[in-house]
C-alpha cells in the first residue's frame, strides 16, 4: 500500500471515530455516502478500529466503546490514532523549545512524536519516564561519536505501564529532586471537573510529581482527549500553562477551556514566532 493510500486510510478512520463519538453511533451506508468509498472499504476500516479498541462493531455499523475509568490502552493501540493531529501538535510544540532548555517529557504517543522533532534542537537536557521517548534519542545518537549539541537524556527508573511509561516510587523520587524549565505532558483525558486524569493510579502520582517540578506545563493532546476521564486526577486545568491541540477541538468548548487553561494553542492558528507560554 502506498504512503498516500495509508494517509487516506488514516484520515478516513479519524473521521469515522469522530463521527461515532459525536453521534453515538453510525451506520455503514451513512459512512459510504459521506466518505465516498465502497461498503467493503468502510467495513475494513471498522474492523481495524475495532481491533484498536476505539469503537465496537455492531450489525450494520459501529458504536462507541464504553470503557471503564481504569481501562488503559497499550502504546501500540494508541499509536495508530489521530496520527496527523499528533504530528502537527508535536511540530508546533517543538517550535516552543529554546536551545539549552531543561525539559521533561512524560509518556505517551504524542510526546513520542514530539521527541523526534526535538532531535535538532541543540543542548537540551531531557528527563523522561517514557522508554519510547528515550529510545528516540538513543537511536539518533548511537552508531558513532556523540555529535556537538546532542541532547543529554535521563531516563527515570520505575515500573513499566502498558503505555511504556515508568512509574512508581523510584520514578517519583528521581523526578522530585529535579527542576524543569518546561514539562511536555501527554494525557489520557482532560475535562472541566476531573482536570487531567489517567486510568493508572501509580502514573497519576508520577505525573503529579512532574507537574510540581516544572516551571511551565505544556499539555500536548489531540481533541479526542477532551471530555475523557480516567480513574485518577493528577492536575487541574488551572495548572496548565499551555494546551497544544488540533483544529478538531469543537469551537463551542474553546471559550470554556480558555477560562481555565492559561493559553489554548490550536495548531495552524498562531504565528510560529509567538511564544504562547511567555508572560503577557
Amino acid at each position: 500500500m502506498s504512503e498516500q493510500q495509508n494517509l487516506l486510510a488514516e484520515q478516513r478512520r479519524a473521521l469515522i471515530v469522530d463521527e461515532v463519538r459525536r453521534r453515538g453511533g453510525v451506520r455503514v451506508n451513512e459512512l459510504t455516502r459521506r466518505l465516498g468509498v465502497s461498503d467493503m472499504t468502510v467495513r475494513r476500516d471498522l474492523d481495524a478500529l475495532a481491533r484498536q479498541g476505539v469503537l465496537e462493531k455492531v450489525h450494520g455499523g459501529a458504536v462507541p466503546v464504553v470503557e471503564a475509568s481504569t481501562h488503559e490502552p497499550g502504546f501500540e493501540a494508541k499509536s495508530g490514532l489521530e496520527l496527523s493531529a499528533k504530528e502537527d501538535i508535536a511540530r508546533t510544540a517543538a517550535s516552543l523549545v529554546a536551545p539549552g532548555s531543561a525539559l521533561a517529557l512524560s509518556g505517551g504517543t504524542t510526546t513520542y512524536a514530539l521527541a523526534r522533532h526535538l532531535l535538532d534542537v541543540p543542548d537540551l537536557t531531557v528527563v523522561t519516564n517514557s522508554v519510547r521517548v528515550a529510545d528516540v534519542f538513543h537511536a539518533a545518537q548511537s552508531g558513532g561519536e556523540r555529535r556537538a549539541g546532542a541532547a543529554t537524556v535521563v531516563l527515570t527508573g520505575g515500573v513499566r505501564t502498558p503505555s511504556d511509561s515508568l512509574v512508581g516510587p523510584v520514578a517519583d523520587q528521581a523526578i522530585g529532586s529535579l527542576h524543569f524549565d518546561v514539562l511536555f505532558l501527554g494525557v489520557h483525558g482532560l475535562s472541566p471537573d476531573a482536570g487531567l486524569s489517567t486510568p493508572n493510579l501509580a502514573e497519576a502520582e508520577t505525573n503529579r510529581r512532574l507537574v510540581q517540578s516544572a516551571r511551565r506545563v505544556v499539555v500536548v493532546a489531540d481533541h479526542t482527549k477532551w471530555g475523557t476521564v480516567g480513574l485518577s486526577s493528577f492536575a487541574t486545568l488551572e495548572q496548565v500553562d499551555t494546551w497544544v491541540t488540533d483544529g478538531g477541538l469543537p469551537t463551542e468548548v474553546r471559550s470554556e477551556i480558555t477560562e481555565r487553561v492559561q493559553r489554548l494553542l490550536v495548531v495552524g492558528e498562531y504565528e510560529p514566532g509567538e511564544d504562547p507560554g511567555a508572560d503577557n
